[in-house]
């Protein structure tokens, strides 16, 4: 009984952090540092230990700036109608507990890089901080989609040198791609706070130029992605199959901004956890499925 005891109340503890740090939105950018795995062993050899590393510094550097930004947002979260109910606002985690687990959550990712390379090692700090630092950037630009998008966009780049050992420039497309999905539905999902930014002094983008505009320049950002997309596929010399899952994904982008309206944003959690959320996906099966072709797996 004290086994399971033990037991439930790590399951429940990790329940707790694992919504405090939104953890079922790793879906959005592992699928594309995942990608560049793909597309680096097509030069270069990959270890399946190289793999789990790249996953376990992922997971650690995603979770120490998720925890971070819960941290540095906690007064405006517990002021926000939308968030007050969040793990550390409500009380669920305490703010002592979520600084071990950001801390814990770093140490992960620097050791993880440290076993890729010694390179990745070094890298490690300037990413943690670029990461943390984002956390501020609303209190002072609106452009803070924009640098979230640059943060999350260095995975599929940090991927690539973790097994490449060198930068190649084209992989920035994929970054670059990245970087605007980021920012775009990122765009889109601060349309929900706009009065509460307004009010507080935090600015973004909606709350600077207004809805109409905000989803405006939304869409554009993800046109400039769509494009990202289409440079990958030239750039690396993809066939058919990956050209038809990017074309698939301009579609979802379409579908999700065709959903928000300036004056209906009700539709935006389901733009941002549904359909948004499949665009990543999409891309990690097209370039499967592109390496399948290549290989003459799949005829």
């Amino acid at each position: 009984m004290r086994g399971r005891s033990i037991l439930r109340r790590f399951l429940d503890s990790a329940v707790r952090y694992g919504k405090m740090i939104k953890f079922s939105h790793t879906v959005f950018a592992l699928p594309f540092a995942l990608t560049a795995v793909v597309l680096a062993w097509r030069r270069h050899p990959v270890e399946f230990l190289d793999i789990l590393w790249i996953l376990a510094a992922m997971a650690g550097a995603r979770s120490a700036a998720m925890g971070f930004n819960r941290i540095a947002d906690l007064r405006f979260d517990a002021r926000n109608p939308r968030t007050r109910s969040r793990e550390l606002p409500s009380g669920a985690v305490s703010k002592s507990s979520a600084v071990f687990f950001i801390a814990a959550s770093s140490a992960l990712f620097v050791f993880a890089a440290a076993m890729l390379s010694r390179l990745c090692f070094y890298l490690s700090f300037p990413v943690l901080a670029v990461l943390f630092s984002y956390s501020y950037t609303k209190r002072f630009t609106w452009a803070a989609h924009l640098y979230l998008g640059f943060a999350i966009s260095l995975a599929p780049l940090g991927a690539w040198i973790a097994l490449a050992k060198s930068f190649y420039p084209p992989i920035l497309f994929l970054s670059l791609a990245l970087m605007t999905y980021i920012a775009g539905f990122d765009i889109l999902y601060a349309c929900q706070d706009i009065d509460f930014d307004q009010s507080e002094g935090l600015h973004s983008i909606p709350a600077r130029f207004g809805l109409g505009p905000a989803l405006h320049l939304a869409a554009a950002v993800h046109l400039i992605s769509f494009c990202c997309f289409i440079a990958v596929h030239v750039w690396f010399d993809m066939s058919s199959v990956f050209l038809g899952a990017v074309l698939i994904i301009g579609l979802l982008y379409l579908i999700e901004h065709r959903m928000v309206k300036p004056n209906d944003l009700t539709r935006i959690p389901v733009a941002f956890f549904h359909v948004n959320s499949i665009v990543s996906v999409v891309l990690f099966a097209g370039v499967i499925a592109d390496e399948l072709v290549r290989r003459n797996v799949i005829p």
